[in-house]
């Protein structure tokens, strides 16, 4: 019997260069993939449009007018400067001193826990103008705050249990604060600079005592508790040295005249002193920044949400359109290394779909600022939004990066499934399904998904700064998420990683 020779195929060499027939090769090959699909081409361009057209219409149906006159802080912002003041002239360097004896709500209500009862340096009585002061709280300790945005935290003494000494001294425009137990020991608190104090300055004792509302939110619905926002506080001890024209101390509720009276006029009667120099004041309002207006930054980018639908989709069918019909075999065995395919598919869709979707929101963010402003949202108590300078960048950017990050995270769990309805379905409910729920779920559910989820990625959109100095109910559908921008950011990145790595564990594990 005469046996024919077998002959042995050598395996398929590359003749292109190393360099060429490696990642580079195969990112040309995955870009040039995606734009020859004229449907996946398609979806982008209508995902680009929906989001500029959705942003447009968000903005239209949002209105604003007749509200009271704002009052502007050192740096512009809109705060709230209503307070009892009991003062006298200070020119030059000088020092104010005073004990606060005790705080108490108004007809025995609780106090809110950020009233504030101490001392002030403040360059004039208007409404707004520059500051610091050293003050005590009934629930938050000993704080040195200035120019409505700075605070910072001192002893954490109990006021029901202790009196509290407060100081102030006044160097130029420098200003160190200064908290004792007991008038002889003090702790100093920090010295900072405020500019525009001018020569002469207005200082003495002061009390605050803001609204209080604490939201709840149930299944059935949402409630608000309030509270009367007047304390009364009581001082001794009251004493300046340095130079002062007028011999006595002089009462002026600022920011809340008697009718028909001047700013900055008195108000008999809400101050009083006895012979023993004991100084009960009785006030409401606050210093602190009004984080009460609406968030123009976020309202502007609510095409975003709308965008996720179409990110998903073509993250989801650039890659389980070729298991669907047989073609990643190919792709794997002109390329065997597995990981570098995924790499670059990875590299190819979230270049496209974060090149389209930064052009789509900083359109979209800029057409619905200029249909704001036509609906009553204006300077000075909404200031125009700069589209280079932060918060409006980083929310057009970080807009972009979620876009993004959505379509890297439906690819990888494409991988994974190899179902286009299976995936979709999956980064619906990941990162849309939270955002939903959670403005009907208690507030406590709703926070708690806003920071597990991908959903939390929506927070890179907030535009107002929530200050730790002022209580405020952070409620999802006003804006307010309980992540910082970029740690929610991280949290979707976060999950996109981790789908990156089960589809490359899966990748390699399983038969194309």
């Amino acid at each position: 019997m005469t046996t024919t020779p077998t002959r042995t195929v050598p395996p398929y060499r590359s003749g292109l260069h190393p360099a060429r027939a490696g990642f580079g090769r195969l990112l040309r090959a995955e870009w040039a993939k995606f734009w020859t699909v004229r449907i996946w081409v398609a979806v982008l361009a209508i995902a680009a449009v929906v989001v500029v057209v959705v942003c447009q219409l968000g903005a239209t149906g949002s209105t604003v007018g007749g509200g009271p006159p704002v009052v502007l802080g050192p740096g512009g912002e809109v705060v709230n400067d209503a307070f009892r003041f009991v003062h006298r002239p200070l020119t030059g360097d000088g020092t104010v001193t005073v004990r606060v004896t005790g705080m108490k709500g108004s007809s025995g209500a609780e106090l809110e826990p950020w009233t504030k009862a101490g001392v002030i340096v403040k360059s004039s009585l208007k409404q707004g103008s520059p500051y610091a002061a050293v003050l005590a709280t009934p629930a938050h300790g000993v704080r040195m705050q200035w120019n409505f945005t700075h605070d910072t935290a001192g002893p954490s003494s109990d006021l029901t249990k202790a009196p509290q000494w407060l100081r102030l001294k006044r160097q130029g425009e420098n200003l160190t604060g200064y908290a004792s137990v007991d008038g002889a020991k003090w702790t100093r608190l920090g010295e900072v600079s405020v500019g525009g104090l001018g020569r002469t300055v207005q200082v003495g004792a002061f009390l605050a005592a803001p609204n209080r509302e604490v939201v709840h939110r149930s299944f059935g619905g949402t409630s608000s508790v309030a509270g009367s926002g007047q304390a009364t506080g009581t001082f001794d001890h009251l004493g300046l040295t340095g130079t002062s024209d007028t011999g006595g101390w002089t009462s002026t509720d600022i920011g809340a005249p008697t009718p028909h009276a001047p700013p900055g006029s008195t108000r008999p009667g809400a101050s009083t002193v006895t012979p023993a120099g004991v100084y009960t004041l009785t006030g409401q309002g606050d210093i602190a920044p009004d984080e009460n207006n609406p968030d123009m930054v976020q309202m502007s980018f609510q095409g975003v949400f709308v965008g996720l639908l179409f990110m998903a989709t073509l993250g989801t069918l650039f890659v389980t359109s070729e298991y669907k019909r047989g073609l990643i075999r190919t792709t794997f065995t002109a390329t065997p290394s597995r990981l570098k395919v995924l790499a670059a598919k990875t590299t190819v869709i979230g270049a496209v779909t974060f090149t389209t979707g930064l052009l789509a929101t900083a359109i979209g963010f800029t057409v619905a600022q200029k249909t704001l402003r036509s609906n009553g949202f204006k300077p000075p108590e909404f200031p125009d939004l700069s589209l280079l300078e932060n918060p409006a960048l980083r929310a057009v950017v970080g807009s972009a990066v979620l876009l993004s990050l959505v379509a890297i995270l439906a690819l990888a769990v494409g991988v994974v499934l190899r179902s286009s309805a299976g995936t979709i379905a999956t980064v619906v409910v990941l990162v849309l399904l939270p955002q939903i729920l959670s403005v009907a779920l208690p507030l406590p559910a709703a926070q708690w998904l806003l920071r597990v989820t991908p959903a939390a990625a929506f927070a890179i959109q907030q535009g107002v700064t929530y200050y730790p100095q002022v209580h405020h109910n952070c409620i999802p559908e006003g804006g307010c998420y309980p992540l910082t921008p970029y740690h929610g950011l991280a949290v979707l990145a976060a999950y996109a990683v981790a789908a990156l790595l089960l589809a490359a564990w899966t990748v390699r594990r399983r038969d194309a």
